[in-house]
């Protein structure tokens, strides 16, 4: 091997070894950029035939656009057919006027280094979003407080395999409805470097949380660049209700990312068939996403799909069903076809424990989502419950699958080191390879190294105390959480932050609405 050759592969491991080790400083890749090809389990016949019926939903049934008369104005001046709340759609419409969405476009984060791609090859990891609970072994389900929202920052900022802050880590329910976004957005802020997401539960929260982003970034800036983004839900089936309208509008004339996202439970929301339901994806997410660029063409917008069963028995949700993962993976199609960015997947679960369910089904919906060429993933780490609870331990057990997703994404290594024809020849017939100058040379950084797993005899097992997956995780979050020491912020962008949150709170009073 030549001296430059010899230096490359010196730099490749220093960087696999730093890239390894930086997870207590919550460094580690800003996005994974897939080196393995996407599967399609949907022909291009198949996305032919689901094409065709949206297009029939859209012109037949249409879609209801709820309390929002300059909605409905919209619509009618692109040429809809508006029938009071009704909208339906003439065929090629939508298609035509979300040609201007970028395919592709960068959330830019507090610290430059964490900005992230979100469409094209890539495909970006965050956490858990929504859950009015929380839970961990030592003090059970119970109601979510701003301290466990902090909480889940720090640890999602932790993490190493963690790209974004992500948004409603779980709702803080000590603190007034219509107050708590400024205190939640302020956390991503402050315990975080990474990108967040916005409120979207009124307009006027969106407005506030548009206000801080200026803050932070400047008002040109964001005038001109993605800084946050927002997940926009379809009441399936067929209707956008006023809340997600208002804030929509608000962040896609800001020049801010809606991943407008049908929230359906095939069986109960959609029909019972993975064709059907996709044929009704289609259509609410085909309309959401070109209302977006009626308000500001060009604005990023995000084709999104929550698709999971439900039990025919008792009529509860249903995840990492194999159903699941068809609607998932032709969603997908679907969106590229559209040559828009598409949100879905993460790790999905019912088990009400960090257990075996809840492990099985997490790492069927996860590593679906890798494969089906998902570019931004919600509830990536720490969902519980079908979403009712956001759990610390399953959060650690999570983030350890999403960094073996990083690792399977890059695919095989066919350089001239992995081939490893240095270590054939050296140890031979009937040697052995640990004691091989190559494997010395890449032993730290050969196999993903786990922080969940315990590999150890049993003994050893005995000796450390007999821990299952969900105490190991139980120490682990404990740990990061004591250490954890944040990124830096600016003292004038902060006190400037506080200030307008002092002001905005004091300008109206408390409420549970």
């Amino acid at each position: 091997m030549s001296d430059d050759s010899s230096r490359t592969v010196r730099r490749g491991r220093s960087a696999r070894r730093e890239q390894r080790t930086a997870g207590g400083l919550g460094l580690g890749l800003p996005y994974i950029t897939r080196g393995i090809p996407i599967y399609d389990v949907l022909s291009d016949e198949g996305a032919d035939l689901i094409e065709v019926q949206a297009d029939t939903i859209l012109q037949e049934i249409g879609l209801e656009f709820r309390d929002d008369t300059e909605v409905l104005d919209i619509w009618k001046n692109a040429g809809a057919d508006v029938d009071g709340e009704r909208v339906r759609f003439p065929k090629g419409l939508l298609k035509e006027i979300v040609r201007t969405a970028p395919a592709q476009f960068v959330q830019h984060a507090r610290n430059p280094a964490r900005n992230v791609v979100i469409g094209g090859n890539n495909l970006v990891f965050a956490p858990v979003y929504g859950p009015p609970f929380v839970t961990d072994l030592d003090k059970g389900r119970r109601y979510g407080t701003i301290e466990d929202f902090r909480n889940f920052v720090k640890l999602s900022y932790l993490s190493p395999w963690m790209h974004h802050s992500g948004g409603t880590v779980c709702e803080p329910v000590d603190l007034p409805v219509n107050k708590r976004h400024f205190d939640m957005v302020y956390a991503h802020i402050r315990y975080s470097d990474k990108p967040f997401m916005g409120s979207v539960t009124a307009p006027e929260r969106a407005r506030d949380s548009v206000r801080m982003a200026q803050i932070v970034f400047g008002e040109e800036f964001v005038d001109r660049n993605c800084v946050m983004i927002q997940l926009i839900n379809a009441n399936s089936p067929l209707v956008f209700d006023a809340t997600m309208l208002g804030a929509l509008k608000v962040y896609a004339a800001a020049n801010q990312a809606c991943i407008v996202s049908p929230f359906i439970l095939a069986g109960a929301m959609s029909p019972v068939t993975v064709a059907g339901t996709l044929a009704q994806v289609l259509a609410e997410a085909l309309a959401g996403c070109a209302l977006t660029q009626l308000v500001r063409p060009g604005a990023p917008v995000v084709f999104g799909a929550f698709v999971s069963s439900i039990s025919m028995q008792s009529g509860a949700p249903t995840f990492g069903s194999p159903e699941g993962t068809l609607l998932l993976n032709g969603a997908a199609k679907l969106a590229r076809r559209l040559n828009l960015p598409f949100r879905s997947g993460g790790s999905f679960t019912a088990s009400k424990l960090p257990d075996a369910q809840s492990a099985q089904e997490s790492a069927q919906t996860i590593t679906a989502t890798l494969l089906s060429g998902v570019n931004f993933a919600l509830h990536a780490a720490g969902w519980l419950e079908g979403g009712l609870c956001s759990s610390y331990e399953k959060f650690i057990l999570d983030a350890d699958q999403l960094g073996m997703m990083h690792v399977l994404a890059r695919g095989i290594d066919l350089s001239e080191e992995a081939l490893a024809m240095d270590a054939l020849r050296e140890v031979g017939p009937g040697g052995h390879f640990l004691g091989a100058a190559h494997t010395q040379r890449n032993f730290e950084s050969a196999f993903f190294r786990s922080q969940i797993a315990d590999n150890n005899s049993f003994e050893q097992w005995l000796s450390d105390g007999e821990l299952d997956a969900a105490r190991r995780a139980n120490r682990i979050w404990k740990t990061q959480l004591a250490e954890y020491s944040g990124p830096e912020l600016d003292p004038a962008l902060d006190e400037a932050l506080l200030a307008f949150i002092a002001q905005r709170k004091a300008s109206f009073p408390d409420s549970n609405i």
